[in-house]
């Protein structure tokens, strides 16, 4: 989805646009209920109760710090390498709580992958990049389906007419925005029903962060995609709904178009408008 026109749009425009598209009400793919989570003595998410639903855009905004990021890496427990973390409530995959005593954590991270701020390929070749998850999980079972699995993710990431004939460069040879498309590509390439991106756009530059958003709005045909944004325009261009954080909390949760044309709470109507934030 893009927008020609020679004037930039308002945020509200964006919303009203992005909605002309339609969003149908779907099954709750991630539901989460009093989720409150500590690193150490300081609580970063106060009592968070939200259903997402599948195979959608669901954009989390706020200010720095609102607990946007730390809640977005509760969904995949990626918090639980932080010394000291410690989560109250439950996170439901499908109904089935992630946190429960017994989850197989590895395979919840394949269920539900993630693509991070920063674009971070392994120092190694484009083709070996893609197929890292395929063989640590011994997903394929011969060389031609591990060939096809790759070509497959690089072309649900828009990257394989720009590198099929360099599978076997390094990665770190790449743009910047290419490097990021190949780690959507390895996200991709185990097959995940949730993918989480951490500001995946922020580094990049217009273009760049143009080809990402159509991805991603091309995506949720697939996949249910949660994605935090400090940019409110790309959220508005990208996502059916939008969750505001604020201070540790869900302040509120609606239909992004609804959140930018007529938002229920004033802390809402302040960042939107730049108030603050």
């Amino acid at each position: 989805m893009t927008f020609s026109d020679n004037a930039i749009p308002s945020l509200a425009d964006v919303a009203s646009r992005a909605a002309e598209h339609g969003v149908a009400d779907t099954t709750t793919k991630v539901g989460v209920e009093g989720l409150s989570f500590f690193y150490g003595a300081k609580q970063a998410l106060d009592s968070v109760s939200i259903e997402i639903p599948a195979n959608q855009v669901t954009a989390f905004i706020g200010p720095s710090g609102c607990g946007k990021s730390t809640f977005l890496r509760a969904l995949n427990r990626m918090n639980d390498i932080i010394p000291g973390a410690r989560v109250v409530g439950t996170v439901s995959i499908d109904g089935q709580d992630i946190y429960a005593p017994g989850t197989d954590v590895v395979e919840l991270r394949r269920r539900v992958g993630m693509v991070f701020q920063k674009s971070n390929p392994f120092p190694k070749s484009i083709f070996d990049n893609v197929a890292y998850g395929l063989r640590i999980n011994g997903l394929t079972g011969s060389r031609t389906e591990l060939d096809d699995r790759v070509e497959t993710s690089l072309k649900s990431a828009a990257l394989w007419d720009e590198v099929n004939d360099r599978l076997r460069d390094s990665a770190l040879a790449l743009s910047g925005g290419q490097q990021q498309r190949l780690c959507i590509a390895r996200a991709l390439a185990v097959e995940p029903e949730v993918l989480l991106m951490d500001e995946p756009a922020s580094a990049l530059d217009p273009i760049a962060t143009q080809r990402i958003e159509e991805l991603v709005y091309q995506l949720k045909r697939e996949y249910t995609i949660i994605i935090v944004t400090h940019n409110m325009q790309q959220a508005a261009r990208v996502s059916d709904r939008t969750a505001v954080f604020w201070l540790g909390k869900l302040v509120e949760y609606n239909r992004t178009s609804q959140i930018f044309t007529a938002p229920a709470e004033r802390v809402t109507e302040d960042y939107v408008t730049g108030r603050f934030g």
